[in-house]
């Protein structure tokens, strides 16, 4: 995810991000949010609907255990949100952001499906088509490049 989108995320939902900044050893946010920019909404709507019913429930005198954050990253083609704290209600929460996330690019957010095989990824057509273009373009400069280098070498 861009550092932009990344950093307003922490903005927005301190509590959730108090592990973001200790080291390695303490947690896996270190890295940051390890997912493309189209999933930014669902992980946006999730955070803010989480720590709303944590902070209602609690002003109702029903203690929720505050989340904080241990890893949220791409596996398989679709979301995973590790984390601490919460209670059942949060955990459906989550599971619904993480099943969304395997019908919603994550490029761009467009409705999408889940490819594979090798690295399986849920992404629209048009990105997919644009992934395919920009890779054949680096195997055909790669090519080229071996091509100049063994001309060089004769």
């Amino acid at each position: 995810m861009k550092q932009e989108l990344d950093a307003l995320l922490c903005e927005r939902y301190p509590k959730l991000m108090v592990n973001r900044d200790k080291s390695m050893m303490e947690t896996c946010m270190c890295w940051g949010f390890d997912c493309g920019d189209g999933w930014f909404n669902i992980l946006d709507q999730l955070m803010g609907n989480i720590q709303h019913h944590i902070d209602w429930r609690n002003k109702k005198g029903e203690v929720v255990a505050q989340v904080t954050l241990d890893q949220v990253k791409e596996k398989f083609g679709t979301l995973r949100f590790y984390y601490t704290g919460g209670d059942d209600v949060i955990d459906g929460m989550v599971r619904m952001a993480e099943s969304m996330s395997g019908v919603t690019c994550e490029e761009c957010s467009a409705p999408a499906k889940t490819h594979g095989p090798g690295w399986i990824r849920t992404i629209c057509e048009p990105c997919e088509e644009a992934r395919e273009l920009a890779r054949q373009k680096t195997n055909e400069e790669w090519e080229m490049k071996q091509l100049l280098k063994e001309g060089n070498e004769q």
